[in-house]
């Protein structure tokens, strides 16, 4: 069976000719001539494609597109009319609709159709339920893996969730702070409220300051009205400031006001305003010996790190690597619309004696490359990135310049020969890349 599909029709003699033609190819199908009927046989069976004429009594064909992706977000709608105008299939396009077909002109339209809105279809069912799946909305239940180590981390953050106390996450980058930040939000009191998360590493110290505070209009050149800032978006709920070592020492003044009585002062006003955030922190500094030197400051630091979580490296909860690779082998796979690929054990023993300096994260990149590269319904040991290799040679009969090469026109190929897209994938500069290429003579990746 390829799928059900769904004819909404209100003349009953369409809908049995479809019906007859698109079983023939194997479909189920189901029946309705109005739209509130088609809606409730769409909200009660696994229904991937929707094929629904424009003019129908109750609603027009081309709105009810909005109301079936907000019911079944995968589903696929093609629509029908007798009088077709060019307004009417660009807004039903616009409204999410696979395709716009005139009735007479699509007999032998329909079919071809129908099979490429299938596939599109059980893609992004297969997208839908992998994300449902897997997210079980930030809770711990999401965070892989079993070791010892992790699990100490777990159950001190399960603790502190229910609390409103201030919490620092300590732990190299990638080690994933931020999911158990948004695990704390969301197992806490505040969870119905907003989680609001800022990179304090990603803006000069004014621009984080008007992020964090907010300004009023006429603060500065292009402050041409009163804008929010992070704390009043967090408001009742909370605020994670990641990479906070990085914030400068006038500005960890303010935020210390705002841990010490909830209040803040946006740039450019006078006026002092309250809150109620829950401060989340992060960082992959030594806090504690910053705040001993003046790099930091003190006061704050004993303010953050009421209560500490300390966030293991991937090197030292190796027993959870293959689990987190099975993860997110499965979840680039399903995006790259491929089959489910295995993970071999050499593969594995190779993940094992490498050193992860960018732990999960890197983890995580490795394996999006993977699949991009592999050929078959494997992963390819030779598509590893170079640095791989000096933590786990390759067979013998394997020359390294050889695998570089390969390794380089199979990522070329990916991107159609966009050098640029090309260097970001190999985590390379522009120039190496244009070297190698001259140095390999590659010249066909298109």
């Amino acid at each position: 069976m390829n799928g059900i599909v769904l004819i909404i029709d209100d003349e009953k003699k369409i809908c049995s000719l479809l019906s007859r033609i698109i079983e023939l190819e194997g479909f189920k199908t189901l029946q309705a001539n109005t739209g509130k009927e088609g809606l409730k046989l769409l909200k009660n069976n696994d229904i991937s494609i929707v094929i629904s004429d424009v003019k129908l009594p109750d609603v027009n064909g081309v709105a009810m597109v909005k109301d079936i992706k907000l019911l079944k977000p995968f589903v696929e709608i093609i629509n029908l009319t007798a009088y077709g105008t060019i307004s009417d299939g660009v807004l039903a396009i616009k409204n999410g609709a696979f395709d716009y077909l005139v009735k007479g002109d699509d007999n032998d339209k329909i079919i071809p159709l129908l099979y490429k809105a299938m596939d599109k279809a059980n893609l992004q069912q297969r997208i839908f339920e992998l994300e449902k799946s897997t997210s079980t909305k930030h809770s711990f239940e999401s965070i892989i893996g079993q070791s010892k180590t992790l699990k100490v981390a777990i159950d001190l953050a399960k603790r502190v969730s229910k609390t409103d106390t201030t919490v620092l996450l300590l732990g190299e980058t990638g080690t994933g702070k931020e999911v158990f930040a948004q695990s704390i939000h969301y197992e806490s009191p505040r969870s119905a409220k907003p989680f609001v998360a800022l990179n304090c590493s990603g803006f000069s110290p004014d621009l984080l300051e008007s992020e964090l505070f907010g300004y009023k209009a006429g603060a500065f050149t292009g402050a041409n009205k009163d804008k929010k800032g992070l704390l009043e978006e967090a408001n009742g709920g909370t605020l994670f400031l990641d990479e906070i070592g990085e914030m400068n020492l006038d500005l960890q003044a303010k935020l210390l006001r705002v841990l010490e009585n909830q209040s803040f002062i946006k740039v450019g006003d006078t006026n002092t305003q309250q809150v109620n955030v829950r401060i989340l922190a992060a960082t992959n500094k030594d806090l504690k010996a910053d705040a001993a030197s003046g790099k930091f400051r003190s006061d704050l630091y004993y303010r953050l790190s009421v209560f500490t979580i300390v966030l293991p490296p991937l090197r030292e909860r190796k027993v959870d690597i293959p689990a987190l690779a099975q993860h997110y082998l499965t979840q680039f796979a399903v995006k790259a619309n491929r089959p489910e690929l295995a993970l071999e054990n050499k593969m594995l023993d190779v993940f094992e004696k490498y050193n992860w300096k960018g732990n999960i994260r890197e983890l995580k990149n490795v394996i999006e490359r993977l699949v991009i590269l592999s050929d078959d319904d494997s992963l390819n040991l030779s598509a590893l990135p170079q640095e791989f290799f000096e933590f786990a040679p390759l067979e013998n009969n394997f020359n390294l310049q050889q695998v570089e090469k390969q390794h380089i026109q199979k990522v070329l190929i990916h991107t159609k020969g966009n050098k640029t897209e090309t260097s970001r994938l190999l985590g390379i500069g522009l120039t190496t890349l244009y070297r190698k290429i001259e140095e390999y003579g590659i010249t066909e990746f298109k």
